[in-house]
This record gives C-alpha cells, structure tokens and sequence, in this order.
C-alpha cells in the first residue's frame, strides 16, 4: 500500500506588526493560535522533519494523520508567539534557521526583521522544536559556484552544532530553489534530509532531498488552511504560485547556462 501524501507546512514571521519584507510570508498571532487549534480539532498528529524522513526511509509507520510544522530563517516572533502555542498543545516543529541572521556573534546583519538570538533558539530546542540548517546568509544556493556553496553549508551546520551541542541533520533550501548539485551537496554535508517547496503534498517518491511544502502566508483564511492540512484543493489554491515558480524557473535556467557560457570562455 503506498504512503499516504503529507502536509509539511511552510511559516516564516509569526508577528502582529511585520515590516514589509516579511509581511506577506507572515502570519498574525491570532490566526497561529487558530491554525494550531485546528491542527488539534481535526486530530492530526505534529511530528518533525528528521522524524518524517527516519519513517520513510525505514518503513516504520508515522502516527495517524501526520503533519509538519515548519518556520524558515529563524524571526523572533517564533519564540514569542509560536512557541507558547506549540507549548499549549504539545506539538513538535522543525525550525530552519540562517545562521547568519540569527543575533549573536556570526550576525552578518542581512535579517529581515527581528530575528531571534542563540538563547532563544536554545529554549526551542529545548521544547521539542528541532533546529535544522537553512544557510549561512540565505543566498540562492543554486546560483553559487561549488566553493560558496558548500561554505553556505557547513558554515552553517558547524555553527548550529556549535551553539547547541547538536548537529542539524535536516535542511531547507532558501527560498525554496535547488538542483541536483545542489542537493547532493547537501547530502555530502551531511543532511539526511532537506526540504523544497513547490506548494505540493510531501510524498515518499518525492526522495529525502526534495519534500515538497505549503506555503501558509497571511492572506491564508481558515478554510483555506483546513483544506491544506487536509490535503483538499492545493492544486487549485496554488495554481497562481505554480505558474510564476515555472515561469521564473525557466529565467534562472537561463541565467544558469550564460554564466557557464561565460566562464568557459575565460
């Protein structure tokens, strides 16, 4: 029998008042606590990334009606507003965060907003929120040549590892884009697991380096969620999405075959 498809949902700011470069990916407080409330009405399970990945690849079953709650580049509202909703109804999550963005002493300054420090990271950790990898500085990781990319990489992961005692073992691409490099570069890193996004229900075909998530931003209704933890029309609520990632694909691809163009000519 084949693995039911997952939803792993996609956050990233959780706060009231964001700035206009995280407003549309962020989610008010009052609509987390709901969207939590729901995951809980319906009856679905939380588990993390590592844990997904360890069932697919073993063949042990995951809880019924599994579900993932993930938040990207590592914002202070995570700790704020997410984590005490996490708390309330004793759901785990997966946190990918930018090491270089986080407060403390490997701030490069390139947040978008208020971002968390390495205490508040550690307190996640320490509540059941698994800390993956995200990139140092959240470049477009694809559009790296292979020296940058793995200092991207193991930067990161050394960094995590460093601050918390623990080295991340999943991953997330920035912004979502990869390729095939860049995906066997993450496995050489030592990842066992990353994920895309592409708006899309995870499934085991899909590989470990290449799970596929909803993304939930601020204009996302009530009903709109329930059909996307449920797995109902996500192809439909994100045909708009689908469309400009293809297109923009096409552009980057593009861009890809000039630079190699032009460095062959050197």
């Amino acid at each position: 029998m084949p693995e039911a498809p997952v939803p792993i949902l996609m956050y990233h700011a959780v706060a009231t008042d964001p700035n206009d470069a995280t407003r549309e990916l962020s989610v008010a407080p009052e609509a987390f606590a709901r969207q939590m409330e729901l995951i809980a009405e319906l009856g679905l399970t939380p588990v993390n990334t590592a844990s997904l990945a360890a069932s697919w690849r073993s063949g042990h079953p995951l809880p019924e009606r599994p579900v993932l709650i993930t938040f990207d580049d590592g914002y202070e509202g995570v700790h704020r507003h997410a984590l005490p909703m996490l708390t309330k109804h004793g759901f785990t999550a997966t946190l990918f965060v930018s090491t270089g963005w986080i407060r403390g002493a490997y701030d490069t300054g390139g947040g978008l907003d208020t971002m968390l420090d390495w205490d508040q990271v550690r307190e996640l950790a320490a509540a059941d929120v698994e800390i993956g990898g995200h990139s140092h500085t959240h470049p477009q990781l694809d559009q790296l040549d292979d020296a940058a990319l793995r200092h991207e990489l193991i930067h990161c992961k050394e960094i995590v590892s460093d601050e918390l005692g623990t080295a991340p073992v999943s991953f997330a691409y920035p912004y979502g884009y990869s390729s095939r490099r860049v995906r066997q570069a993450v496995r050489e890193t030592g990842y066992a697991q990353a994920l895309a996004v592409n708006n899309g229900l995870a499934r085991r075909r899909q590989g470990p380096y290449a799970l596929t998530r909803l993304t939930v931003r601020r204009g996302t209704t009530a009903e709109e969620f329930e059909r996307l933890v449920e797995g109902r029309a996500v192809a439909r609520d994100f045909a708009r999405d689908r469309a400009l990632t293809k297109g923009y694909a096409l552009v980057r691809r593009a861009r890809q075959v000039r630079r190699k163009v032009s460095r062959s000519r050197v």
